[in-house]
Order: structure tokens, then C-alpha cells, then sequence
């Protein structure tokens, strides 16, 4: 593995660790790029985003389950409202919901969500884990469809 590959490879961790937290990176475009300069191999560059994005969430868990002990303080940033609300959307729909920790804007607070409401970490990141791999598998057939190959 040559210098180059290992930055690409690091670039994308990097990318989309920070965009599974609350950044807003877009780490299907690094991915794009990489696929398309073929910068690396396509399996390796799918684990690594699926890794990369899926620690990130770990880290919203691990927010969750921090500063749900402050929802009773004024400069919490949720309201009480929306907090109650979050929380049962979470209990309607499950464990499963997490497979859809990918999409955009409700991925990220459903991530910090299920940190809240205690959701245990090994589900939590098996079922994370596997809804990112389908999306990057997806991204990564699209790009080649497009490309011809």
C-alpha cells in the first residue's frame, strides 16, 4: 500500500467519522472521489467509510448518554417538547429504526437518541454498522452503473 493509498484511506475515515457526528460533511462525495480517481480498492474504501461512519455514530451514543442528565436545564438544547417527542418516536419504531441512522437530518439525532434512551452498544452498532454499509454499497453501485463498470 503506497503513501497515497493510506492518505485516501485516511481521508475517508476521517470524512466520514466527522459526518456521522453533528458536522455537516458529506462523506458519499469522498467516497465518489476516491471510487472515481481509483484511488484504493472499492471493498476496502466501502469498509473503511462504513467503520469510519459508524465510530461517529458511536459517538453520538456516547453524547446521548451524557447529556440526557441535563434535559431538566434551561440551556439544554432540545426542548421539552421535541425531547418527549424524539423518545417516542424511538419506542414506537424500535431497535430496527437504526438502520436508517444513515439518512440526512434525522440519522444523526436518532443516533444521539438511542444514547439517551440507553439503547446497549452492541445492537446499536451492528444495526448502524449494517444500514451505513448498505448505503455506501449502494453509493459505490450507482458510481459504477454511472461509470460504466
Amino acid at each position: 500500500m503506497t503513501p497515497a493509498d493510506l492518505a485516501a484511506y485516511g481521508a475517508l475515515f476521517a470524512s466520514a467519522f466527522l459526518a456521522a457526528t453533528v458536522l455537516p460533511l458529506s462523506s458519499e462525495a469522498v467516497l465518489a472521489g476516491l471510487l472515481a480517481a481509483r484511488a484504493g480498492e472499492a471493498p476496502l474504501l466501502l469498509a473503511v467509510a462504513t467503520v469510519g461512519n459508524t465510530l461517529g455514530s458511536v459517538v453520538n451514543w456516547l453524547l446521548g448518554r451524557l447529556v440526557e442528565r441535563f434535559r431538566d436545564r434551561p440551556w439544554f438544547p432540545v426542548s421539552p417538547e421535541r425531547y418527549a417527542r424524539a423518545e417516542q418516536q424511538f419506542q414506537r419504531y424500535g431497535l430496527w429504526s437504526l438502520l436508517f441512522a444513515w439518512l440526512p437530518i434525522v440519522g444523526d439525532p436518532l443516533t444521539v437518541v438511542a444514547g439517551a434512551l440507553r439503547t446497549p452498544l452492541i445492537p446499536f452498532v451492528l444495526l448502524v454498522g449494517i444500514g451505513k454499509a448498505a448505503r455506501y454499497a449502494a453509493i459505490a453501485a450507482g458510481f459504477a452503473w454511472w461509470a460504466g463498470g
